[in-house]
């Protein structure tokens, strides 16, 4: 039942009439129980459900939920064909017509809808779409003796060099995403670097190559977390600087692709956030909120969470940890129930650490939401994360002096994440788990210069320190100079 639900998740109120009117329609006799198992499925009625068929006829049962899901799936997509008022769908819709009319010898009105088909796909670079365009015009220029077929057959020549470019691109992306899913969720241990660079030559591709707005966000995408594994994100530089000359040349032309120019532009505020540069980020989330807003806010709700947590971030290591927790906690009580449960939990878990930095035990309340596994968090939210919030659990619990809890999770921790920290050369958040260990046992040692030292010596000194790691031995740090939490953090930052 779960595939029919998360499809009915989806639909309005609207969508609902409509699929009832649909099955009416399509229903041949009077006795078929679709529309009954709809109405029982709309209200959650489980009790209606098992009395669909008294003598508990299984076989009947999923047969008719069965038809139920395949009704479904051809009501969305005649649906989502008729609804979506994408200029990628207008295209298409275009396209379609256009064949249409040639295979009824319209050959005027159809060569004109091709050319109006081919003006609104052009800017929005949408190289597929003008693929097909351009095969239907060779084929069909026979019908038409004043078209000009060698102009067209230049363009297809040189369209089809780009969709080659995009489709290797996009090859390389996907082989990268699955090993960084590998990577993050399933703990495997490999030189993602190699991979990057061994993936990019055997495609032939050079980064320069970059066309579009996809293509930039498939490139930050991967940068982005290349960067987030090395905790470095001044390795990302040369990307971001590609970025802003890219976005400069390529603005008139964003309306098309409005989806990953939101991404682009997330992408840049975080990597901006995570060098430190706090004021060019929130610049970059200006313009990311006015992005948002057009077409009717159509994308407001997939990334209004990801751009608060960012706006919270920023507002905590600039001074302002109030504006931090009041945009953290009104972003999540007024989240959607369909929200994104990765973006969710990133602004729980800020929350927690600003709360912890200010030594609020409002802290547990957030942390308390935690409801999953260690498990269930390494393979939905990756293993660098569910490490961060044991971390922060224990922080928490010996912050406030409850030394019981936090030496039982610290067990824990070692035993669960020892070997594989190991692995992934992160031998400093393991010492760092040891010296959190050493304090937890024996508080007085934190006045000993020896103990600030080692805290210090976990510092990179060869680039600029990750945000979330300073972070955290700003905590550690705080002890030894008896200071707050926040106030050594910023001074770290």
């Amino acid at each position: 039942m779960n595939a029919i639900s998360d499809i009915m998740n989806l639909m309005h109120p609207e969508d609902n009439k409509a699929f009832s009117m649909y099955l009416r329609k399509k229903n041949t006799r009077d006795d078929v129980k679709n529309i009954r198992l709809f109405k029982l499925l709309e209200t959650d009625d489980i009790n209606g459900i098992k009395k669909l068929y008294p003598d508990q006829n299984n076989d009947a049962y999923h047969a008719l939920r069965k038809r139920m899901y395949d009704s479904l799936v051809d009501f969305m997509a005649n649906r989502t064909f008729e609804n979506n008022t994408g200029e990628a769908h207008e295209v298409l819709r275009l396209l379609v017509v256009g064949r249409f009319f040639l295979e009824h010898k319209l050959t005027k009105t159809a060569f004109k809808c091709l050319a109006k088909a081919e003006a609104k796909a052009l800017p929005l670079e949408h190289f597929s779409l003008l693929n097909e365009i351009y095969h239907t015009q060779v084929q069909y220029a026979h019908l038409n003796p004043a078209f000009d077929l060698a102009s067209v057959i230049q363009k297809l020549g040189d369209n089809r060099e780009r969709l080659y470019r995009e489709q290797q691109l996009n090859t390389a992306y996907a082989l990268l995403r699955q090993e960084l899913h590998h990577i993050q969720h399933k703990g495997r241990v490999i030189d993602f670097r190699a991979f990057i660079i061994s993936t990019m030559e055997s495609l032939g591709i050079q980064l320069d190559e970059v066309l579009t707005f996809k293509s930039l966000y498939q490139v930050l995408f991967i940068a982005n977390e290349y960067a987030t594994m090395n905790h470095n994100f001044s390795l990302v530089e040369p990307f971001v600087h590609k970025s802003y000359n890219f976005i400069a040349a390529k603005a008139d032309q964003a309306p098309g692709q409005l989806y990953y120019h939101i991404y682009v532009l997330y992408f840049l505020a975080n990597i901006n956030f995570r060098n430190h540069r706090f004021e060019e980020s929130n610049a970059y989330l200006d313009k990311m909120n006015a992005e948002m807003q057009k077409q009717n806010g159509r994308y407001l709700g997939r990334f209004t969470l990801r751009h608060q947590l960012l706006r919270a971030l920023n507002a905590n290591f600039t001074g302002n940890p109030g504006a931090a927790i009041n945009i953290a906690e009104k972003a999540l009580k007024t989240a959607s129930k369909k929200a994104d449960p990765a973006d969710v939990n990133d602004l729980r878990v800020c929350l927690a650490m600003f709360c912890t930095q200010q030594e609020d035990r409002t802290a547990f309340t957030h942390m308390r939401d935690f409801n999953r596994t260690d498990a269930w968090y390494e393979k939905h939210m990756g293993m660098l994360w569910a490490i961060r919030k044991n971390l922060l659990e224990i922080l928490m619990y010996a912050g406030f002096g409850d030394t019981e809890p936090a030496l039982a999770r610290l067990k824990s921790f070692k035993r669960r994440y020892k070997k594989y920290l190991a692995q992934v050369n992160e031998q400093r958040v393991y010492d760092y788990a040891l010296l959190v260990e050493r304090y937890i046992l024996k508080p007085e040692i934190a006045a000993h210069p020896d103990f600030k030292s080692g805290i210090l010596a976990l510092l990179n000194p060869d680039s600029k320190e990750d945000l979330f790691v300073l972070s955290f031995l700003g905590w550690l740090l705080a002890k030894a100079e008896k200071k707050t939490v926040y106030e050594v953090t910023l001074a770290l930052i």
